[in-house]
């Protein structure tokens, strides 16, 4: 887990490489005078689901785009499914699908006609399974009934889910998606998240990029946060949300004296709509259960206080956080044609 300016050091045993499915070593990326992205260590660890979180102009497309080869960067390395970039492209890509920046399709050919061209293009596809892995690709997203319609007549949430059709037509080591559920209705929105799952479950790796967070907090195992550039947080979700855990929640009848007699053994306390919530910065829970029981105060139940994603999202991202102080670049992403390398 890396949190702030604590960044885990750069794997050097070839076991340990073989466990992330994607990694990133001081990756840089600048577009004229403008840092898009400064010195990025990112690990996408196999078998997860990794939710790219970050605000607009924070590098998340940026970066996804030198993980797939789609850009070149300035200085660092990438490393995609054990092969080093540029170099191992024609041996990694092949294992990825991936939605990235909205699809683009051919406007006068129907979805299946638009995936056949997809599928002709994988050199893992047989011509024979073409048919049927287009077929099974369109159910797995819904279109199956539109199948048949020309790409132009798509609405922008039918469009996104061809593109992650394409992206499932034969199975992945990884799968990359940026911002999967634009422009899907809620239902829309579940259904990919069932896709996210069942990836999951077969075993793949999968790279999600997004700004909608309880959608991350309901399906991404890990994740990392990107601000000004820069990583400021990663890891398994689980271990973030609970380094920025800091509270007790004591349910009790007695809430004055419970209060009072926490800050008389100099634990910060204060009475809430719930109980008591009680800052663990300086003390343990069990310390805390103690003090109360010595003081006769009823306790009828204690827990610790969970910080939600949107909580730590914040606290990284604001202003004055001390984490969002690692770079003070600016950053903006721009089309690819006005990428300069130095």
């Amino acid at each position: 887990m890396v949190i702030g300016d604590r960044v885990a050091p750069a794997a050097t045993a070839a076991g340990a490489t073989a466990r992330l499915a994607a990694r990133t070593r001081n990756l840089r990326k600048v577009y004229g005078r403008t840092v898009a992205v400064d010195h990025v260590d990112l690990d996408l660890p196999v078998g997860s689901v990794l939710g790219m979180l970050g605000p607009n102009g924070s590098g998340k497309t940026t970066t996804i785009r030198l993980l797939l080869g789609l850009s070149t960067p300035t200085a660092g390395t990438v490393e995609l499914l054990g092969h080093q970039l540029p170099a191992g492209l024609g041996y990694a890509l092949p294992e990825v699908g991936a939605l990235v920046e909205g699809p683009g399709f051919h406007p006068f050919l129907s979805g299946r006609e638009n995936l056949l061209r997809c599928a002709a293009a994988e050199p893992h596809l047989a011509t024979a399974a073409m048919p049927r892995a287009v077929a099974e690709a369109l159910e797995r997203v819904g279109l199956s009934a539109a199948a048949g319609r020309r790409y132009r007549g798509y609405s922008m949430g039918m469009k996104q889910r061809l593109g992650l059709a394409a992206a499932l037509l034969l199975p992945r080591k990884l799968v990359v998606l940026d911002e999967p559920t634009n422009g899907l209705d809620p239902a829309g929105t579940r259904e990919v998240r069932a896709v996210i799952a069942d990836l999951h479950a077969s075993g793949t790796t999968v790279l999600v990029s997004s700004h909608l967070l309880a959608e991350v907090e309901a399906t991404c195992t890990h994740v990392a946060v990107l601000h000004e550039g820069s990583v400021v947080a990663q890891g398994e979700l689980g271990e973030l949300l609970e380094a920025g855990n800091s509270g007790l929640l004591v349910s009790t009848p007695d809430t004055t004296t419970a209060v009072n007699a926490l800050r008389d053994n100099r634990m910060p306390a204060r009475a809430t709509p719930d109980g008591v919530r009680v800052d663990l910065t300086a003390t343990t829970g069990p310390e805390v259960v103690a003090t109360l029981v010595r003081a006769g105060v009823a306790v009828h139940e204690v827990r610790r206080q969970r910080t939600g994603l949107e909580d730590l999202f914040a606290r990284l991202t604001s202003a004055d956080s001390p984490e969002a102080g690692l770079s003070n670049v600016a950053t903006q992403e721009l089309p690819a044609d006005r990428e300069v390398s130095s």
